[in-house]
This record gives C-alpha cells, sequence and structure tokens, in this order.
C-alpha cells in the first residue's frame, strides 16, 4: 500500500492537501506513484505535471518533490505542487 500526501503551496501557505491511499493491483512502485499523482491532480482539479528525472532522484533521496510551473503544460495559479512518501510506522 502506498501513502501519498498532497499539497498545493502558494505564498508559503499550504491552500489544499489531502492524502491518498493506493493498493498495489499489480503495480511496481513507480506505477503506484504515478496513479497516485494522477488521483490527487484530480482531487485538486489541476493537470498532470511532467514527471521529469530530477523529480525521480528527489523521491528516491528524501521521499518527496515539488511540481513547478516548468513541469505542467497548462498555467498554474499556484507556485508548486508538492508530493511526500508517508511512511507507516510499525
Amino acid at each position: 500500500m502506498l501513502k501519498l500526501c498532497g499539497k498545493i503551496i502558494k505564498n508559503n501557505t499550504i491552500i489544499q492537501d489531502h492524502v491518498v491511499e493506493m493498493n498495489a493491483d499489480g503495480l511496481n512502485g513507480e506505477e503506484m506513484l504515478l496513479k497516485g499523482i494522477e488521483a490527487l491532480c484530480n482531487i485538486f482539479d489541476i493537470s498532470n505535471p511532467i514527471w521529469m528525472r530530477g523529480n525521480k532522484l528527489e523521491m528516491n533521496q528524501i521521499n518527496k518533490t515539488r511540481f513547478k510551473a516548468q513541469h505542467f503544460i497548462d498555467e498554474i495559479d499556484f507556485d508548486y505542487f508538492e508530493i511526500e512518501y508517508i511512511r507507516e510506522r510499525v
């Protein structure tokens, strides 16, 4: 199971946030992550960002990444969209 927290940030303020839970359903880790991003984008009513190599590196290193204006084809009215893995404590 994957828990992914998404936040829309504008002027250093969280204007929207939401957590999605994804089941594996035969998907690998990156496929689940991309489905989670798509689900968050649908909830926030924003277009899907372009997943770049830098985003993958950040997710692997620090478990979160940000999508800024250059990651979107459409114009955005916020500063960035941030996603972060939520790790379950055992």
